[in-house]
């Protein structure tokens, strides 16, 4: 039985991809070094690649504490895509743990 039909919503190309999961296993082994360079290399080559930025946000929420750059980043994918609602959701959870 095959798994469910992953669609490329936002035209990544084979390379973005690629490296997006490369970036994801990084994260999955703590190696955030490597992560956070593959995703900025990334978002260098296309700053308003929403998956991107999503996962930058996740990256400096979860696993770096830098929420005032999560939620940075979950506000470019929300003037990118107003109905975003993984990112405002994340965003009002990392908004939570911020400290004024």
């Amino acid at each position: 039985m095959a798994g469910p039909v992953w669609v490329n919503t936002y035209n990544l190309t084979e390379e973005q991809i690629t490296s997006i999961d490369l970036a994801e296993e990084a994260m999955d082994m703590l190696d955030l070094t490597k992560a956070e360079k593959i995703l900025n290399k990334l978002k260098q080559d296309d700053p308003f690649c929403i998956p991107v930025l999503n996962i930058l946000g996740h990256l400096h929420g979860r696993y770096l504490s830098d929420y005032e750059a999560a939620i940075d980043y979950y506000d470019q994918v929300l003037k990118l895509e107003p109905e975003n609602a993984w990112a405002r959701d994340e965003r009002r959870k990392f908004r939570r743990f911020q400290t004024y």
